[in-house]
């Protein structure tokens, strides 16, 4: 066998890099690894998932997972190691088959079987399913030899393309483990075995009898509160439907989850894995509570600096020195841009801001109030995308762009037809932010680092000092000026 860098490889870079298989079947793949730590740990074995080399080069071993409910055999990671049709000659059996390959395992020193993946109709691939010898495990408890059979089951559906089913579960992070909790139904919906952890589930809804040889379906509907009959839950405790659904008694909440088992194509009953999640839910509740309080935050924020821009403008029309009106103006378009982010923020359950709508916005402000002389007009246009910047970034940027916007059109376009334009260029975890205008240009010997302008020492305290970024201002190619700002959007 051949060994590779320790550095374990992906499922899609070796598919992609070393085997003929298409990206239909590298799809099926992915809803195979998907569901099968469930196979894992009804088996208490380890899986290995093998694909053909290109060309038909011996195979490859592209995904391994270990059982949950015992221990490993396999310590060492396999994956992105080749062995020739001879080393594997189960794997190589199994795929020309079609058909499941018992290993013997007295030559081996362990149990060994190998699955072939059907997907499609199409062999794409087989699992050896490895664990300690059975004679190891011989006397085994109704636990073991319920999850053994139903893992056996679940084998032959994989085998014959019948498991998994598609787009079975949503959210595999929160999804029941076999660990969780584990029912077996009959045909009729009977349970015929549940796991401690299972009636101790059912408990905590409130069951005061026993699970064994119950109806589940007519026993989880009597133990919900009463109401509409739930169809999607009935469906699901009867075992009849690939799918979830949630129930909620005596202020506990299970999730069950339903997978038919039908090996043959024939219905053998199912196999129902559930998990308590109350505190789950009471987290997702209060994470909930709080998100709302901090958009109410931020939308009374929003108002209450409105307010204080009514304020300054009713103020700035009291005062008879045009320079104290035009310095409360400016103060009321600064305010202005700050309630513009917290505004934003009120509307997202996120401490985060798509900025491009806010840009966009500041775009027309600044026309609304920033004096464009009359005859005159100026337009404006954006490009590039800022993306989702922090909540902390967002109200510095904010602030920073609405000055040199302001610069732009009372300096750079005073008296003048133009156009004002943002590019910005989001590259990771940096962001570049160009405006141009096609106005005058700059003063001559304009040194921007010793401007007395304070538009231009706020830009700079905010993108040098708050955001740790860089700020510059210069001539534009082809006349104007160009204010450019570069800065991360991850601090330390």
């Amino acid at each position: 066998m051949t060994a590779y860098p320790l550095t374990v490889p992906t499922l899609n870079d070796v598919v992609r890099s070393r085997t003929d298989l298409t990206e239909t079947d590298l799809e099926g793949l992915h809803t195979l690894l998907g569901e099968w730590q469930i196979l894992a740990d009804l088996s208490f074995s380890d899986l290995v998932l093998w694909v053909p080399g290109r060309g038909g080069s011996g195979f490859i071993a592209v995904a391994q997972v270990r059982p949950t409910t015992g221990p490993t055999v396999l310590p060492d990671d396999v994956v992105g190691q080749e062995a020739d049709r001879k080393e594997v000659e189960h794997v190589a059996r199994a795929i020309e088959l079609g058909e499941i390959v018992v290993a013997d395992s007295q030559s081996l020193g362990f149990d060994l079987d190998v699955i072939p993946v059907r997907r499609a109709g199409k062999v794409v691939g087989a699992v050896t399913r490895q664990h300690a010898s059975s004679s190891a495990r011989e006397g085994g408890s109704a636990l073991e030899a319920a999850y053994v059979a139903s893992a056996d089951e679940l084998a032959t559906m994989i085998a014959q393309g019948r498991f998994p089913f598609p787009s079975m579960f949503n959210d595999p992070e929160s999804a029941p483990r076999v660990s969780d909790g584990f029912i077996r139904l009959s045909a009729s919906g009977e349970v015929v075995y549940a796991s401690p952890n299972a009636l101790s589930a059912y408990r905590r809804l409130g069951l005061t009898a026993d699970l064994l040889h119950a109806d589940l379906s007519e026993l989880t509907m009597s133990l919900a509160p009463s109401g509409p009959l739930d169809e999607e839950l009935a469906a699901v405790a009867r075992g009849r439907a690939p799918r979830s659904a949630e129930v909620q008694a005596n202020g506990s909440q299970v999730l069950l989850r339903s997978i038919p088992m039908q090996p043959d194509g024939l219905r053998s009953g199912a196999v129902v894995l559930l998990r308590d999640v109350s505190d789950v839910a009471r987290r997702d509740r209060l994470m909930a509570t709080k998100d709302a309080t901090i958009r109410e935050v931020h939308h009374r924020v929003k108002n209450n600096l409105q307010t204080v821009a009514a304020l300054l403008r009713l103020q700035a029309r009291r005062l008879d020195s045009p320079e104290a009106q035009a310095a409360l103006d400016e103060a009321v378009r600064r305010v202005g841009s700050i309630a513009l982010v917290h505004e934003t923020l009120s509307q997202t359950p996120d401490e985060v801001v798509a900025f491009d709508d806010v840009a966009d916005r500041l775009l027309g402000m600044v026309l609304d109030v920033g004096s464009v002389d009359e005859g005159y007009v100026v337009t404006t246009r954006r490009s590039g995308t800022f993306g989702v910047v922090p909540a902390e970034v967002a109200t510095p940027l904010a602030m920073a762009l609405t000055e040199v916007l302001l610069n732009a059109v009372q300096h750079g376009l005073h008296e003048l037809n133009g156009q004002i334009a943002i590019n910005a260029v989001r590259a990771g975890d940096r962001l570049n932010v160009e405006v141009i205008d096609d106005g005058r240009g700059l003063p001559a010997a304009f040194d921007p680092s010793t401007s007395d302008r304070l538009g231009l020492q706020i830009v700079r305290t905010l993108v040098v000092g708050e955001l740790q970024g860089t700020f510059d201002i210069e001539l534009a190619a082809g006349g104007g000026t160009r204010a450019v700002f570069d800065l991360p959007l991850l601090h330390e």
